[in-house]
């Protein structure tokens, strides 16, 4: 016989051999087929039924004449039945986790019983134990992180766990800093997670920096504005509560990230820049001008001459009138 070229598809060298043999002789019966392949006339059969099971051939009659399924079509069925396989085999992977927890009890009492609480210590330490939890992560993944950019580096290490996450069926929410969408391949990047199925919004100035693997386990630094410091990884059932309410505050508070995207290329082909844009938006939601600047960082006086220029800008005579042109352009 030939090179098995089907065995990828889980058909065997003799079930390869008998679906070829009836596409150059369709029609034919499966009686005398053993002596074809010099096997045993049971054996014989069984690969027969099998293709049958397949959906490689098809019986035609009383008189075991057999008609094979079209190369195009009997492939498209195989690599079907291959993908779903793959699939299945796939989640009994990722959803092996009971294992460690049974080869760790294996240990009894030679191993301390677990603090809940672990710190990590570097940066590859903490990449490690993050790759680690996110390939045991079954149902959801919460993350707030207030980066200003992702490096390229950065974007090519997370793109094949975040797609790979999400391919499973697990549920990704991230809360990111609105900052970030001024770079043009972390907002691409964000773009293309959320096409994907994530849920991504969008925070003015967040602080916080934490992930939540299924509600069981949670990671923060040990100094948010040095991550390299290390960080805590805590399975404690009340820590991790109150970290996943925090979480949906901040979540609640913070916007959409399409709308915050058509916002700011709304503005953007106005042609107004990043902070007019701000001021714009804070100017509409912000009762007064000192909320307005101490939320954009900067002095009363230079938030209300930004003021000025908007309203001027609009072609309106008043605050809000300029709040309505605004929203009925599309700039918030």
């Amino acid at each position: 016989m030939g090179e098995n070229e089907m065995s990828v598809f889980g058909v065997s060298e003799a079930e390869e051999e008998i679906y070829r043999h009836f596409l150059r002789n369709p029609g034919t019966s499966a009686d005398d087929i053993h002596l074809l392949l010099h096997i045993d006339p049971e054996a014989a059969r069984r690969c027969v039924d099998r293709l049958q099971e397949l959906g490689l051939l098809h019986p035609t009659g009383s008189d075991r004449r057999i008609t094979p399924t079209d190369p195009e079509l009997a492939l498209a069925r195989l690599v079907d039945l291959r993908l779903h396989a793959l699939h299945q085999e796939l989640q009994r992977v990722t959803r092996s986790r009971h294992v460690v927890d049974g080869l760790r009890a294996e240990q009894g009492a030679h191993t301390p019983p677990p603090q809940g609480i672990e710190q990590l210590e570097g940066l590859a330490q903490i990449r490690n134990r993050i790759d680690d939890l996110a390939f045991f992560a079954r149902d959801e993944i919460l993350s707030v992180e207030p980066y200003t950019k992702l490096s390229p580096e950065n974007i090519a290490r997370s793109r094949p766990l975040d797609l790979r996450c999400l391919r499973r069926g697990v549920r990704i929410r991230n809360v990111i800093a609105r900052e970030a969408l001024q770079d043009r391949a972390t907002a691409d990047y964000l773009r293309e997670l959320v096409a994907h199925g994530a849920s991504i919004r969008v925070a003015a100035h967040p602080t916080e920096r934490l992930l939540v693997y299924d509600r069981r386990a949670a990671l923060v630094p040990i100094d948010p504005q040095h991550t390299a410091r290390g960080a805590l990884l805590t399975h404690r059932g009340g820590l991790v509560s109150n970290l996943i309410a925090l979480f949906e505050k901040i979540w609640d508070q913070a916007e959409d990230l399409a709308k915050v995207i058509g916002m700011v290329e709304g503005a953007a082909n106005a042609g107004l820049s990043d902070m007019e844009h701000r001021v714009l938006v804070s100017m509409c939601t912000v009762g007064k001008d000192e909320a307005g600047a101490r939320e954009l960082g900067v002095s009363v006086r230079t938030y209300r001459r930004h003021v000025a220029d908007l309203v001027q800008t609009l072609g309106a005579a008043s605050r809000a009138q300029a709040a309505l042109l605004a929203r009925e352009r599309g700039w918030i």
